[in-house]
């Protein structure tokens, strides 16, 4: 009776050991979340699951490109993934050609957004980031309410969730995210 009692005991324990470790990741390390939507075409796409990275922003600065996910202000258990396109303490503004600027300078290493920007809402006039502030724009640039949008605007990187790090399903396109 002893014997049965003690290994009732240590599996309860092991269990809950589990459980905090699990509770303690999922909060502070790694979260799976999907994509809902096509802004982020053509990189990520309408049901993706990816592994969202909480970890890494806690030793580095977010960079620029750097796929963010973080909660939409006016919507509860909404959140947002997007790509960093300004850093803190810069200026962007995108013209009615469609050229995205950072501090008056064309922005010409942006791969990501393949077609032209119809609407650069209200970066239309420049918009200065603070010193926490990211400007965040999804791949798919005509079809994305992203920091162009007043309801979204600059993104505080204390706001930030993570970065998606892994795509996990569908399998056929798993793998890393830069």
């Amino acid at each position: 009776m002893k014997k049965v009692l003690k290994e009732i005991f240590s599996t309860i324990i092991y269990l809950i050991v589990i459980f905090c470790l699990t509770f303690l990741f999922i909060h502070f390390v790694a979260q799976r979340t999907e994509v809902s939507g096509r802004s982020m075409e053509s990189t990520l796409q309408d049901g993706d699951s990816l592994i969202v990275d909480k970890i890494s922003y806690r030793f580095k600065s977010p960079q620029r490109y750097d796929i963010v996910v973080f909660p939409f202000e006016y919507e509860d258990h909404t959140y947002f993934i997007k790509r960093i396109i300004g850093l803190p303490g810069e200026t962007v503004q995108i013209d009615t050609s469609g050229n995205i600027y950072i501090n008056g300078k064309v922005l010409k290493d942006d791969v990501y957004g393949k077609e032209v920007i119809a609407d650069p809402g209200r970066a239309i006039n420049p918009v200065k980031l603070g010193d926490d502030e990211y400007f965040v724009m999804g791949d798919n640039r005509n079809n994305s309410m992203d920091s162009r949008d007043p309801q979204v605007g600059n993104i505080k990187g204390k706001d930030l969730i993570g970065r998606a790090w892994i795509r996990v399903f569908p399998f056929h396109s798993f793998g890393v995210l830069n």
